[in-house]
């Protein structure tokens, strides 16, 4: 424990106030997206500037998801020049790293399938004939029961908090709104294919959704497949890190 503390106080000043700066910057971005009021229905004249600043609010995000970016490889750099022991340096970080993994905050490749799903080709203003967001979530729930490992919609990664909805014309993923053709990809086992399409429920979603209406469902299994970081703002109501047991000196 008197290593610990005397580690603390041999930190450099301007590496505390770069990480106090870090701080209140993704509390201000954390702030900023979680603005977002409640949305309701407005008349044809209200829609030109909403539109307008629909856009402007994307561009925002997308600056915000830039930033994000930038600081959490800012955050790395840093950790990496943490003095110290060299075996609790690379505990603590090796731990870090499984947590950004399972919290889809890091870039993943490995072996997986790249799904393509369509809407019908001629589909005549047949709404069964349009993928939905409900279509979406049932073949990642589908590939998350067969063993994926990381999975990505049109290049939004998807994660515990990710809510996959339809709205207007488009799906919201995150805070991304998606248009056709949507690409799922999935990184997996070896068999990943052959869970998916030996399990009923799968077998049933393409028999009853994708057949009798004309979606287009097609895929390649590949050695090397990409699934990105989740770029948005990290956001908890309720839940609060547990305070974990002090190490024994």
């Amino acid at each position: 424990m008197t290593a610990v503390v005397d580690r603390l106080r041999t930190l450099p000043s301007w590496q505390v106030t770069l990480t106090g700066a870090l701080f209140v910057l993704g509390f201000l971005i954390a702030a900023q997206l979680a603005a977002e009021g409640p949305r309701v229905r407005y008349t044809s004249q209200e829609r030109a500037p909403l539109i307008e600043t629909a856009l402007q609010l994307e561009q925002q995000r997308d600056t915000l998801q830039a930033r994000i970016l930038e600081l959490r490889a800012r955050i790395v750099e840093l950790e990496g020049q943490e003095p110290g022991s060299v075996a609790l340096v690379s505990e603590l970080n090796a731990a870090l790293e499984q947590a950004r993994i399972a919290g889809g905050l890091v870039q993943l490749a490995g072996p997986g399938i790249v799904f393509r799903l369509e809407d019908a080709e001629n589909p005549a203003g047949a709404s069964d004939a349009l993928v939905t967001a409900r279509d979406l979530r049932t073949l990642v729930q589908e590939l998350w029961l067969a063993g994926a490992e990381a999975v990505s919609i049109n290049g939004e990664r998807v994660t515990t908090g990710t809510a996959v909805l339809d709205i207007g014309n488009a799906i919201l993923a995150n805070s991304a709104y998606l248009t056709p053709p949507y690409q799922v990809n999935a990184i997996g086992p070896p068999e990943l294919y052959d869970r998916l399409t030996s399990s009923a429920s799968f077998v049933e979603f393409v028999r009853a959704r994708i057949e009798p209406y004309g979606l287009r469902l097609s895929f390649a299994e590949l050695d090397s497949v990409t699934v990105p970081a989740y770029a948005g703002a990290i956001r908890t109501r309720y839940a609060r890190p547990e305070p974990s047991a002090s190490p024994r000196p």
